[in-house]
């Protein structure tokens, strides 16, 4: 009875974690107009860039250190092995941008949690998350989908994605 439970007590505290991280750390609202192509070239029909670049155009020139994004809820990966859950694993993850894209992430957080997820699902469905998942190796190539995945859908904005924290409980 007690192996049924903890699964989902573990998936229970972490998305009630995530959540509560999400609501403690939601970004401000901005005051400025951040859309797309911003409110000069929408007045004047402007040219019809792409979204990478017009993100290069609005942020490109601005300079300083790199900003650390987290993601607003953890995210959960079953680890099937014979046709049953044989156990779950929780991940944080946060991604290094340039400055002044923070928002940019958020606005397309969903599109981005679905890239990530479709990397963690593979991932585990070949392996990556049995035996020793935290071996260095198995880290790096976990680290370089996700980062191909974030730049997929945020361009050159996303320059590492950062495992945060990472938890596998076996059922």
């Amino acid at each position: 009875m007690l192996r049924k439970l903890f699964p989902i007590l573990f998936a229970l505290v972490g998305l009630g974690s995530g959540v509560g991280a999400g609501l403690y750390l939601r970004a401000a609202p901005a005051t400025e107009d951040r859309t797309i192509g911003g409110p000069d070239k929408a007045a004047t029909g402007g040219d019809h860039a792409t979204d990478d670049e017009t993100l290069a155009e609005d942020h490109g020139s601005e300079t300083g250190a790199p900003e650390y994004v987290k993601m607003n809820n953890q995210f959960v990966v079953p680890v099937v092995e014979g046709g049953r859950v044989a156990s779950m694993v929780v991940l944080s993850l946060s991604l290094e941008v340039a400055a002044g894209n923070t928002e940019v992430v958020y606005q397309r957080e969903p599109k981005l949690r679905d890239a990530f997820l479709q990397v963690l699902f593979d991932h585990a469905n070949t392996g990556g998350f049995s035996g020793s998942f935290t071996d260095g190796s198995n880290l790096i190539v976990l680290r370089t989908s996700l980062k191909e995945a974030a730049a997929l859908v945020l361009g050159t904005v996303v320059s590492n994605v950062l495992i945060t924290d990472i938890a596998r409980q076996d059922s």
